[in-house]
């Protein structure tokens, strides 16, 4: 990591230091404090469990999609390889694309992969990730469509309809870019050849790569996209295990705010999850921050009358201390170790 990643990653850190002191003054410290007091600590073990649980089924999903590009890791390794994974995206800005990079590299010195293979292999995985997402928030918003038209509040609904026809966008672009992927890919290695020539040129122990060469490794990375998405079995497997994950997510959400006496109901759940989760892309390392104020914002939006400014940011810190700080605590331990040069297991 270079000085200027490392400045980064500080600004990014002091963000979010400052969005969680806005967030507590929102919730009132006293109240804050006396809430998280009354945490069950059986239930938050719970919220623990459910997040390794996740981690393990966004690891077979993972596995899977190695085993469709003739990668092979055991589950063991698959389960630490991916918990890396969350941990490089969770100390990077902009989550999941600021991480791949590294994850690929964390993929390639495990399995003894290509890079490309396997950048595009965890490439795969976050995009299949999304698509359960999407499709549990709809379901939600079926749900909402009825409570609206019988009256309720409005204002999650109509929160959950603009970013999920985000998250379409998103796809819809995703789609067009792979339609047009040879195109895009003639016009970016005109473009970066003669930038890796100058930066050559200049730094003396930088390898000058030649424009063919930079071709075969882009069409090497879109061949293991699509062997991917030419085995729909193993794709069932993947988005089988990766909506598997989406559900430990939402219980360990529901956990959190049983963890301080309180019952939220399911159907909330599948629509707040998946929304706040879209906050991740955000400049801040994993999203922190941006997501856990999105998820308050729709929990003290939806018609919950029990559910207070406290009780909403405690539950969500609750539920955010696991899903975010399980996977840098084991995840970096991982990246260390395979830094390091060790083994952390041999393939099936």
């Amino acid at each position: 990591m270079n000085i200027d990643d490392i400045r980064t990653t500080i600004i990014g850190f002091g963000s979010v230091i400052i969005i969680f002191a806005a967030l507590f003054a929102f919730a009132g410290v006293e109240e804050l404090i006396a809430t998280v007091r009354t945490a069950n600590p059986q239930y938050v073990a719970l919220v623990i469990g459910a997040t390794l649980t996740w981690l393990f089924a966004w690891s077979v999903s993972l596995h899977t999609v190695l085993q469709t590009l003739d990668v092979h890791l055991s589950y063991a390794a698959s389960f630490l390889v991916f918990a890396g994974a969350m941990f490089s995206n969770n100390v990077t800005p902009f989550g999941q694309a600021g991480g791949e990079p590294i994850t690929a590299y964390l993929i390639s010195r495990t399995a003894d992969a290509e890079y490309e293979t396997s950048l595009a292999a965890i490439a795969s995985v976050d995009t299949l990730n999304l698509i359960p997402s999407i499709t549990i928030a709809l379901i939600g918003v079926g749900y909402f469509t009825t409570e609206v038209a019988l009256g309720s509040r409005s204002n999650i609904l109509l929160g959950s309809i603009v970013v999920i026809t985000l998250a379409t966008t998103i796809l819809i672009f995703a789609y067009a870019a792979w339609r047009y992927r040879y195109e895009i890919e003639h016009r970016v290695v005109h473009a970066l050849a003669p930038m890796i020539h100058w930066v050559a040129d200049i730094v003396p122990r930088l390898p000058d790569i030649a424009e063919a060469e930079i071709e075969t490794r882009i069409e090497g990375f879109f061949r293991a996209i699509e062997r991917v998405a030419a085995n729909p079995r193993q794709l069932a497997v993947a988005l089988g295990a990766s909506t598997i994950g989406w559900i430990c997510q939402m219980t360990a959400l529901w956990l959190a705010f049983r963890a301080i006496g309180i019952e939220l109901r399911t159907t909330f759940i599948l629509i707040i999850v998946p929304i706040a989760t879209i906050a991740g892309v955000t400049p801040l390392p994993g999203g922190a921050g941006g997501i856990e104020t999105v998820l308050v914002f729709l929990l003290l939006a939806a018609p919950l009358p029990h559910v207070t400014e406290a009780i909403a940011v405690t539950a969500v810190v609750i539920f955010r201390g696991a899903i975010y700080w399980v996977p840098v605590i084991l995840g970096g331990g991982v990246v260390a170790w395979i830094s390091s040069g060790a083994n952390i297991g041999s393939p099936n």
